[in-house]
Order: structure tokens, then C-alpha cells, then sequence
């Protein structure tokens, strides 16, 4: 190890290894002093002072230096909580450029920065013994021709999963491999993805986290990974191959794999918080290094935090320092990483200013301009936990948003909750309500059901109330209100008609969730039933809670998601670009969308706060226009989709308005019913118990001689 230090360059930040050497920058306004600490095989500590300073960054250059060497920084200067300063150079901290971090905290008094007796006092133990170190690693890797699948926005769907989760029981991934990337790009996995048909994984969390002493002390663990600490680096514990750098190449050849299969993968982000926590958390990494210009302190006492985000702290996106290490990442994760977008978790905390959220934020304005991250995925979780912090359809154009709207009435209206068919269809139709202004599309609603956070769907049709005794908190954390219904039994039955009651709803709500306008993401795991016992807030349960059980699984509910994937995908009417707006089509004397009663009648103003709940919605292949420099109309069949959310059969006549032709029978989600078959306008159909039918007719079915007038009416969308 050489210990000789050149002056280097303050640019780029972090740790950057040139093929000679490596190059170490640290940005820090109040250090006095920063110390280099490099780790050798044995543990043993060897300390540098970085020799330069250039606009508050310490930086130098060591020759000799490969990827593989552990590292971390030491920071000299003022313990003043009063003006916002935590600097201790007894707690080894974290590059916040780490490309890679090896190893966990392990919890201790020492990983603290403060006396845990006397908080506004140091405390003075060595931290080195039990915290991460940071990882030199090698920016090369072939990538061949990999290219980013680019799967148009409208033209996605979106399965979110979790690294660990989808593997770790899969039978057909070695067992060295299971909950891993490497298991996760394992060929039976990825087949299994093609053969149900999305288009992209979201995965949770992968930048580096660390599970909280709140958790371990309770015998668990942080399963989902909200709890960030390196901005740059892929968790170093889903690495089948080793974590002094292996972790990097690992998730690109994860990456690579996907994207040879033409699948996009997007990733959970969490930029709003990290692991550090409020006054009385540990001291890892930012907290040690620029307390003040990192975390947003309380305006009136900087010895404690603004907590927007529900987790202690919140990161300061009106600082410079924050705005670059939060840019910096993402162009990492696009341009060497080769990801093809972002969700963002509680999205609305990047937004606030001073205080209230405004969409013309700083962050925004950078990702508006940005020719790199402007041209990927960008999906907010448009809500934080703080005042005014619920901002769905605020974000900016270029923005997709998690739609809870959408969420929770479709909940709502498949558990047939009275007076949600209006809000039901609008939501259906693409939530234009939200979103159709400011030239945003439908593309900016991303539709959910069901997430990670919350019942897997198989839970909300089995469980009224939450069971999250496992988690060790009395069941007091997780939602209490989670918009489900039982299906007349809490938990696990074998009454019959109770079980095809809670088949029969999943299917329903799959089905909805498959046609309906906006990009929709499936929760993985739902296309099989998956459960988690009634567990709706599964975060610390790195186990079958939470993990895939691929020894069992709905067999007619993946056959069924599948079919639905793909009618999807091979039709432009369920695939809009552009909004509905009602109008008669000149050419054909038929609106883009209509919207009818059971009794095959157009539905009235009246109808929309009376209706019993059965619905059937008319969507007009005709006139649908592409958008872009060549633009051009695409013509694609007609359909009817039939809901019935009642407890009994429902009788439905065929809507006789819409032209003569017969309608073909493609989808029908009772699976005892046949799956073909012919009926025409004004025909009677018998739809079962919780179900829904999907009719197609041909356009060049209709007949240029006959009266195709739109019947008066009222489109809720």
C-alpha cells in the first residue's frame, strides 16, 4: 500500500481509479482537516490527510492504488449543534460517492457521533470496528452492444419486485444464486417474465442500505431497503460473488441479461432521507461529513432535523451539495450502470423549498434540463409525510406519477363499496381529471392496485384488517385503512364459495387493472395469488412473508394475467396516447368512448349517483392518432368490457346502439365460462358473480349504410 499523496483533482467527486492510481474527493464546508483511511487486508488502518482544498472539496491523488482497496474518511472541525456542525473524527465515515461500500454497521454505542447519555456531547470511541467500508472499484466492464430496450412509456408494463424476494425459492435457480442479481438474471427467471409479458422490473431499493438497530434489536431485519446510505453503490448483500467491488459488476451483468431479453428495469430511489436518522441516530456517513448543508435542520434549533419523510431526516434539495450528489447518482446509474428510469420515493419531499412543495423546484428544473435524465423513466411517488406533502397530478410534464387515486377507488369499487362507479370510470378511462393538462398524457398515470407497501391482492380479498404481529410492534404500524373486504371470512378458509369469491375479485381487479387506460404496474407475485398472511407492512420480513413461494401458485390467475398482458399489447385501443374526449368520429358516426348501463342504455348524469354498480364501457378502435413527427391514425378493433361487481349473476344486454355486428366473446373472468363465442347488440349476456367480459368486433365489420349517431349521453372521464 503507498501512503505517497499528489495534490489530485476535486473533480469528479468520490473515489475514481484511472488504471495508475485512484483519485479521492470529498466535498466538506466546515472541515479544518480530512483524513483518508485506508484498510488493508488485515483490518489495519493507515491514515492520509488530503493535502488540497478547492471550493470546500478535499481531494488527492494515490498512486498505486486498485479497485478493491477499502477506504473511508475521517473529518476534522466543529462539533456545534447550535450553528448545525456534527464533525467527529473518531467515527469512520462513508464516501457519499462510494461506488460500492463492503460490509454492515454493526450496532454499537461508537457507530453513534454523539454521547447516547448526554446527546449534545461527542462521543469519542473509534466507530471503525463496526461500520462499512467504502470500496475502490474499476469503472470497466464489457458491455458489448447492450442498448436500452426503450419501450415506449404507453406500451409498458411495469412488474414490481424485489431482488432477493422473486429468487430465493425459485427451484430453477442454483441455490448459490438465490437473492442475488446474478439469481434474478438467471435464465428461468427472466424467462418467466417474458412468458408473462411485461416489459420492465422496478425494483425495490438497491442502493446501498442499512437494516436499523430498532430492527435488529427485535430480531429482524430491512427487508425492503428504504433506509439508503450510499447513492452510488448496489447493495453489497445481493452480490452472489463478493462485495470489495464484485456487487458493480454483478448488477451490470444483471443489467446486461435484461436488456438482452428486452426488458427495461427501473429503480425504487430513495433521495429524500438516509439511514443516519434524527439527533439521536448513528453517525455513518453525511451526518459527519456537512450536517448542515446535507440534512434540512429545524429553522429555530439546527440541533434537531425537518422530517418530511416519516424516517428522522430529510435531505436538503435546496443545497448545491445535495442537488449534485442527487444528479451525479442518477447520470451514474443511467450512463454506467445502463438503467432506463427511476421511481421515486416520497416524491414530494424533492420538491419543498422553504417549506410548502413547488413544482418548479430546484430539482426539477435540473431534471427538466438534463439531456441525460430527461430521457429515461421518471415515475414519483407524489406524496410525503408532511404538511401539504399529497401533490398527485401537481409534478411536472416530463413526469409519471403513481396514481393512488386510482388505487384506491378501483378498490373500492371491487369491493362493492356504494356510489364509485362515476370516480371508477374515470379512473378506467385514464384519470384525465389528474392529469389532462399542463400537455401531460395518460402515460402520466402509472395504475396500482397493489404495491409493496400494503396486501398483496390476494390478502386484500382475505383480510378486513391488518396482522402485523410478526413485525414485533403490536400491530400498531402499517395502514389501518386499506380499502379491502374479507369475502365474508378473516384469513384463511376452505368454505368453498368463499375461496372462488376471493378468486373471482382477483381476477376482476387484474383484468381492470390490465385495460385500463395509463401504464399499469403489476405487483409481483399477484399473477399467482401470492400472500402475505395479512401482513400489509412487510418491510423487516426477509423471509416467506415475503419471499415468493414458487411451490404453489393460482394457476388460472397466471394463465388468466397473461392473456390479459397480451390483449394489451396487441391492441393501440387499451394503449392511448391521447386522452378520450367523446366526440363523434366522422368517419364511422361513434364516439372514442361510451359508457352504458347493464340494461344496455347509455348512462345519464342521473345514472352516474345511482347506478348499482354494473358498467359496461364502449371503446372505439377508430381515430386513434399516434403522436410524434409521424404521426399517423391507427385503426384497431372495437370493444365492450363488461363489469359486474355484485355478489350475484348479472344480466347485461348488449348495447344495440353502437351499429349492427356481432361481438366476439375474447375474455371472460370466470374461468368456467367458454372463452369464444358470438353475441349481437341487444342479446342478453348472464355475467357471473365478480367478473369481467371483454367483447370485440371488428371495424371492418360495420356496415357504411347503417345509422351509427352517437346516442345522447355523458362521458364521466
Amino acid at each position: 500500500m503507498t501512503t505517497g499523496v499528489w495534490p489530485g483533482e476535486h473533480e469528479p467527486l468520490g473515489a475514481t481509479f484511472d488504471g495508475a492510481g485512484t483519485n479521492f474527493a470529498i466535498a466538506s464546508h466546515p472541515a479544518t482537516k480530512v483524513e483518508l483511511c485506508l484498510f488493508d487486508e488485515g483490518g489495519g488502518e493507515t491514515r492520509i490527510e488530503l493535502p488540497e482544498s478547492t471550493a470546500y472539496v478535499h481531494h488527492g491523488y494515490l498512486p498505486g492504488i486498485q479497485p478493491g482497496q477499502r477506504y473511508g474518511y475521517r473529518v476534522h472541525g466543529p462539533w456545534d449543534l447550535g450553528a448545525g456542525h456534527r464533525c467527529n473524527p473518531a467515527k469512520l465515515l462513508l464516501d457519499p460517492y462510494a461506488k460500492a461500500i463492503e460490509g454492515r454497521v454493526r450496532w454499537h454505542p461508537a457507530a453513534y457521533g454523539h454521547d447516547q447519555d448526554h446527546p449534545d456531547r461527542p462521543d469519542h470511541r473509534d466507530s471503525a470496528p463496526y461500520v462499512p467500508r467504502s470500496v475502490v472499484v474499476s469503472p470497466y466492464f464489457e458491455w458489448g452492444d447492450d442498448r436500452p430496450p426503450r419501450t415506449p412509456l404507453h406500451r409498458s408494463v411495469i412488474y414490481e419486485t424485489h431482488v432477493k424476494g422473486l429468487t430465493m425459492t425459485h427451484p430453477d435457480v442454483p441455490e448459490r444464486l438465490r437473492g442475488t442479481y446474478a439469481g434474478l438474471a438467471h435464465p428461468a427467471v427472466i424467462d418467466y417474465l417474458l412468458d408473462l409479458g411485461v416489459t420492465a422490473i422496478e425494483l425495490l431499493p438497491v442502493h446501498q442500505f442499512i437494516a436499523d438497530q430498532f430492527a435488529v434489536d427485535r430480531g429482524l431485519t430491512n427487508y425492503w431497503g428504504y433506509s439508503s446510505i450510499g447513492f452510488l453503490a448496489p447493495h453489497n448483500a445481493y452480490s452472489s460473488t463478493g462485495d470489495r467491488g464484485e456487487q458493480v459488476r454483478e448488477f451490470k451483468a444483471m443489467v446486461k441479461s435484461l436488456h438482452e431479453a428486452g426488458l427495461e428495469i427501473i429503480l425504487d430511489v430513495v433521495y429524500n432521507h438516509t439511514a443516519e436518522g434524527n439527533h439521536l441516530g448513528p453517525t455513518l456517513s453525511m451526518k459527519g461529513i456537512d450536517n448542515f448543508f446535507y440534512y434540512r435542520l429545524h429553522p429555530d434549533d439546527r440541533r434537531y432535523y425537518m422530517d418530511y419523510t416519516g424516517t428522522g431526516n430529510t435531505m436538503d434539495m435546496r443545497s448545491p451539495d445535495v442537488l449534485k450528489l442527487v444528479m451525479d447518482s442518477l447520470r451514474y446509474w443511467i450512463t454506467e450502470m445502463h438503467v432506463d428510469g427511476f421511481r421515486f420515493d416520497l416524491a414530494s419531499a424533492l420538491a419543498r423549498e422553504e417549506h410548502a412543495v413547488d413544482r418548479l423546484s430546484s430539482f426539477f428544473d435540473l431534471v427538466h434540463q438534463d439531456p441525460i435524465v430527461n430521457r429515461v423513466k421518471l415515475i414519483a411517488e407524489p406524496w410525503d409525510v408532511g404538511e401539504g406533502g399529497y401533490q398527485l397530478g401537481n409534478f411536472p410534464p416530463l413526469w409519471s406519477e403513481w396514481n393512488g387515486k386510482y388505487r384506491d377507488k378501483v378498490r373500492d369499487y371491487w369491493r362493492g363499496t356504494p356510489g364509485t362507479v362515476a370516480r371508477f370510470a374515470t379512473r378506467f378511462a385514464g384519470s384525465a381529471d389528474l392529469y389532462g393538462h399542463s400537455d401531460r398524457r395518460t402515460t402520466a398515470s402509472i395504475n396500482f392496485i397493489t404495491a409493496h407497501d400494503g396486501f398483496p391482492m390476494a390478502d386484500l380479498v382475505a383480510y378486513n384488517h391488518k396482522h402485523n404481529e410478526a413485525n414485533g410492534e403490536d400491530n400498531r404500524d402499517g395502514e389501518s385503512h386499506n380499502r379491502s373486504w374479507n369475502s365474508g371470512v378473516e384469513g384463511p378458509t376452505t368454505d368453498p364459495e368463499i375461496v372462488e369469491t376471493r378468486k373471482a375479485r382477483q381476477r376482476a381487479m387484474l383484468a381492470t387493472l390490465l385495460l385500463s387506460q395509463g401504464v399499469p404496474m403489476l405487483l409481483g407475485g399477484d399473477e399467482r395469488g401470492r400472500t402475505q398472511g395479512g401482513n400489509n407492512n412487510a418491510y423487516c420480513q426477509d423471509n416467506e412473508i415475503s419471499w415468493y413461494d414458487w411451490s404453489t401458485g393460482d394457476d388460472d390467475l397466471l394463465a388468466l394475467t397473461r392473456r390479459l398482458i397480451a390483449l394489451r399489447k396487441d391492441h393501440p385501443v387499451f394503449q392511448r396516447r391521447r386522452w378520450f374526449d367523446g366526440e363523434v368520429r366522422p368517419e364511422t358516426g361513434l364516439p372514442d368512448i361510451e359508457w352504458f348501463r347493464s340494461d344496455g342504455r347509455v348512462m345519464t348524469g342521473h345514472d352516474w349517483t345511482t347506478a348499482d354498480g354494473a358498467l359496461v364501457a364502449f371503446l372505439h378502435g377508430q381515430g386513434l392518432v399516434s403522436t410524434g413527427p409521424r404521426a399517423e391514425q391507427i385503426v384497431d378493433d372495437d370493444f365492450l368490457v363488461l363489469f359486474n361487481p355484485r355478489p350475484t349473476v348479472g344480466s347485461f344486454i348488449v348495447p344495440a346502439v353502437l351499429a349492427p355486428g356481432l361481438w366476439r366473446i375474447v375474455l371472460d373472468t370466470d374461468p368456467t365460462k367458454p372463452r369464444d363465442g358470438l353475441v349481437a347488440g341487444g342479446e342478453q349476456m348472464d355475467l357471473a358473480p365478480w367478473s369481467v367480459v371483454l367483447l370485440q368486433r371488428p371495424n371492418d365489420e360495420l356496415s357504411d349504410g347503417r345509422d351509427r349517431r352517437r346516442s345522447p349521453g355523458a362521458d364521466p372521464a
